[in-house]
This record gives C-alpha cells, sequence and structure tokens, in this order.
C-alpha cells in the first residue's frame, strides 16, 4: 500500500513544493543585498531588517488562513491565489518606495503561508500516514534548497551586476507564471459546505478554536519555532555580518558558511522524518535533534575561530534544526484528520510568530555593537545571541511533555 502512490498526487505534491523553493528563495534573498537595499531605500541597516522582516507579520497570520481555507475550499482554489500575491508582492518591493516596499514583503509573507501549508495539506490528503514525516521533511527540503539559493545564487547574480530591483521584477514575474501553472495543472477538489448561516468565517473560527483549544498544538507550536529561528535569526538573518564582523572573515566566505545551514536542512528534514517513520516514534528524533542544535550552537558561538574554516558547523547546525519540522507530523496526529490543513497552519502561524516577534528584539540587542574591534564584536554577539541556546534547552524540555503520535508506541510502548 505505501509503495504505490497514485501519479496525479505525486505531481501536485511536487509542483507546490516546486512553489514553496521559490517563496524560501525570495525570503532569504535580501541577506545577500543588504547594502543595495540600504542605499535604494535610504534607511539604516535596522531600517532594511525591519522592512525585511515584515515577511514574517504577512506569513504567521495568513497561516492560519491558508489552513482553514484550504480545509474550507481545497488545493485548487486556494494555493494559486497565494503564489500570485507572492509575485506582486516582489514587484512592489521593486518600487524602492519604503511603503510600498513594506506591503510588498507583507504580501511575499502572506502568499509564502499557502506553499508549505498546502503541501502538507497533499501528503495528509493522498499518502499513508506512515510516510508523512519523510514527505514533509522532503517538501522542507525543497524550501531550504531555495533558501540556500536565495543566498548562494542570488549573491553572485548581484555581485556580476544585476540590479536589485531588476531581481524583484523579474522573480515577482516566475511567482505568477507559478500561480498559473498551479490553477490549470492542481486536481479538482469539491468544497466542504460552510456549516451555518454565518457561513465560511464560522467556521474558519471554529476549527481554529478546536485546534488552539488543544494544549498538544501550542506545544507543537513552541517546540518547532524554539528549534527554527537560531537558522531565520542567526544564520539566514544574521549569520553574513556575524562571521565578517566577529570572525573576521571575507564577504564571500561570509555567504557560503551562512548558505550551509539550508544545506543541512536539506538533509536533516528529510532524514529526521525518514527515521521518525522508520522508529514509528516522533519525540526520541526531536529530542536527538534538540541536544545536536544545542550542541552546535554552543560550538559556533563560543568554540574556537577554526570551527568556520569549513561548512561543517553549518550543515550540522541546519541537519539538527530539521527536527523542527517534525511536530508539523505531530499536531495532525493530536487533532481531528479533517483538520489537518488547520492544524498545519496553527503549528506554522506560532513558529514563524516567535520569529516576527524575535527577530527585531535581536537586532536591537545587536545594534550597539562597538565597532573596530574583532573581540569585543565577537564578545557582543555571543551575549546577543545566548537566548537561543536557552531556547533549544527549553524545546528539550517541552518535548519531554508531548505527546507520542507515532505507530510503532502501540506495539513497543515500555
Amino acid at each position: 500500500m505505501s509503495a504505490k502512490f497514485p501519479v496525479a498526487a505525486v505531481g501536485a505534491w511536487l509542483l507546490v513544493a516546486v512553489y514553496y523553493f521559490y517563496q524560501y528563495a525570495l525570503r532569504s534573498a535580501p541577506s545577500v543585498m543588504m547594502p543595495q537595499l540600504t542605499s535604494a531605500f535610504g534607511v539604516d541597516a535596522l531600517g532594511v531588517s525591519t522592512i525585511v522582516g515584515m515577511f514574517y507579520y504577512g506569513y504567521s497570520p495568513f497561516s492560519l488562513v491558508a489552513g482553514s481555507s484550504l480545509d474550507r475550499f481545497g488545493a485548487k482554489r486556494v494555493i494559486p491565489i497565494g503564489a500570485a500575491v507572492v509575485g506582486i508582492g516582489a514587484m512592489l518591493f521593486a518600487t524602492g518606495n519604503v511603503t510600498l516596499a513594506n506591503v510588498g514583503r507583507f504580501l511575499q509573507g502572506a502568499g509564502g503561508a499557502f506553499a508549505l501549508i498546502g503541501a502538507v495539506y497533499l501528503i495528509t490528503k493522498n499518502f499513508p500516514a506512515s510516510v508523512a514525516a519523510s514527505l514533509i521533511g522532503v517538501t522542507q527540503m525543497f524550501g531550504m534548497a531555495g533558501g540556500s539559493a536565495g543566498q548562494f545564487l542570488v549573491g553572485p547574480m548581484i555581485k556580476g551586476g544585476l540590479s536589485w530591483d531588476r531581481f524583484w521584477i523579474y522573480t515577482g514575474c516566475v511567482g505568477l507564471v507559478i500561480s498559473a501553472v498551479l490553477l490549470i495543472l492542481l486536481p479538482k477538489e469539491t468544497p466542504k459546505p460552510a456549516g451555518g448561516a454565518s457561513g465560511g468565517f464560522a467556521t474558519l473560527m471554529t476549527s481554529l478554536g478546536r485546534v488552539f483549544r488543544n494544549p498538544q498544538s501550542i506545544l507543537c507550536g513552541l517546540i518547532s519555532g524554539l528549534l527554527f529561528i537560531p537558522t531565520t535569526i542567526l544564520a539566514m538573518t544574521w549569520g553574513v555580518r556575524f562571521v565578517q564582523e566577529a570572525r573576521g572573515r571575507e564577504f564571500d566566505a561570509a555567504v557560503m558558511l551562512a548558505a550551509t545551514v539550508p544545506l543541512g536542512w536539506m538533509i536533516g528534514c528529510p532524514l529526521l522524518g525518514f527515521i521518525s517513520d522508520r522508529l514509528g516514534r516522533r519525540k526520541p528524533v526531536i529530542l536527538a535533534g534538540a541536544l545536536m542544535l544545542t550542541g552546535v550552537l554552543a560550538w559556533v558561538l563560543f568554540g574556537d575561530a577554526s570551527v568556520f574554516r569549513g561548512p561543517a558547523v553549518g550543515i550540522l547546525m541546519g541537519i539538527a534544526s530539521g527536527a523542527a519540522m517534525l511536530p508539523y507530523s505531530v499536531i495532525k496526529e493530536v487533532n481531528p484528520p479533517e483538520l489537518s490543513g488547520t492544524a498545519t497552519g496553527v503549528v506554522n502561524f506560532l513558529n514563524f510568530t516567535l520569529s516576527a516577534l524575535l527577530g527585531p528584539v535581536f537586532g536591537s540587542r545587536l545594534m550597539g555593537m562597538p565597532k573596530g574591534d574583532i573581540n569585543l564584536a565577537l564578545a557582543h554577539y555571543q551575549a546577543g545571541f545566548k537566548p537561543l541556546l536557552y531556547g533549544t534547552l527549553l524545546a528539550l524540555i517541552l518535548t519531554l511533555f508531548l505527546r507520542e503520535t507515532g505507530p510503532a508506541p502501540k506495539k513497543t510502548s515500555s
């Protein structure tokens, strides 16, 4: 049964995975054009960081909208709209106007929320639970490949002369093309009737209420977020600057080292999902990932400078942080199956709300960093990022209270 998957189902999932690759590339691309954006928008580094961070203010709340609308209307009527919104947001970002750039970045996040949640929705509807964690991990591999491309490929493009605004115009057009392809090729579904006179809004609120009232849902979101923010905040937002200013490395090396974290995700997400499916257990794999991530973070912040001579540390961080995707399987398994889209939206909302709230906090902590002394800069970064270590330790503790939802405990519980 698990060996045979319908071709149409695989094709639909792959299409949405490509959309996830695209939106993740746009999510990470600003990190390699910060000087150009600072000049174009006429703001300082913190101002650019605030504009770029608007992505998460769109992504987090629209995760809830995406999940509930998928449960209500199905993939074909919802996911193409998300891709089109991302494309429009990219074009607005290209204007160089601060207000329109904020709106555009918000739209990129709002539309981008439909990618991962849409892929998980299709996995839940079309594939057996015994491969769910593996396929969710592979989906995240597509996303992190996009995150890596947003640095590895976009960095050389900008350095080679491609203007930052042309990049965003071109990628906006790509989003509209992806939307059209999704609209044509995604299979049709029969929309579920809205219960009651108040229609879809009441259905949405009822579904969200059922998922949010489940304490296990909150645990899933917190654990996922605490394991994810070391990559979004340290590696993908501040990684290039950290390696240059605190470790004294050149720009190319800094981009390479920061971009290896998504490469680690590309390995870790499907690998840890596969291990979890093979074991039939979720908690031991999450615990192992959290423990490994804590060790790697301590190594990055307090280890010898030789840590940064190769890509190993970034890859290990990404592999360990891949455990953040397993709560996406758990939350579907602790909630009713008809709420799978809503449950995925809730865990995505909680996950990225942490990034949206904590990103500016870390930015304000770091902007007072003294200049011109590598040792002082390193000490400042160490103090600024130390709370990330406390967060991974908290994720470790919270996982102990998570319900084991894998199939194996019924047979092998001890």
